[in-house]
């Protein structure tokens, strides 16, 4: 049974010419999210952009709950944010994140986590010196 999110992230799909499909994520205000937009286009055509928009909203939630941002998100945050989702760490990492009826990610799941939020954070950075 699918649910419709409202006032919070959520992961759009958007039909494009030639019935192919791509995905972005939307605010809770309503916009697209410029900079998760700007780095799932990198993967427009794979089939890893649907799976990357999925870690990535998980992400923002969690990031928007913290009250931080890609510019003031830090390494710690981001093992903080790991370790929430079920990643092991050496520090406390805070509240549980992925609460019942949600299981913290397997093995696979955090490596394809930690390479999207790699992939996000580097893209981020580089479009800031771009611009």
């Amino acid at each position: 049974m699918r649910r419709i999110v409202v006032e919070d992230f959520r992961v759009q799909r958007l039909l494009r010419a030639g019935g192919r499909c791509s995905y972005t994520i939307v605010r809770p205000d309503g916009a697209v999210d410029a900079e998760a937009d700007s780095y799932l286009r990198t993967h427009e055509g794979s089939g890893s952009q649907k799976t990357y928009a999925y870690f990535l909203v998980d992400h923002l939630r969690w990031r928007s709950r913290e009250r931080l941002t890609t510019a003031t998100a830090e390494m710690t945050d981001l093992l903080r944010y790991m370790g929430a989702v079920g990643a092991m760490t050496a520090m406390p990492w805070g509240q549980p994140w992925r609460g019942p009826p949600q299981r913290p990610y397997g093995q696979s799941a955090l490596q394809i986590a930690a390479a999207c939020l790699k992939g996000f954070y580097l893209h981020s950075c580089s479009e800031k010196k771009v611009n």
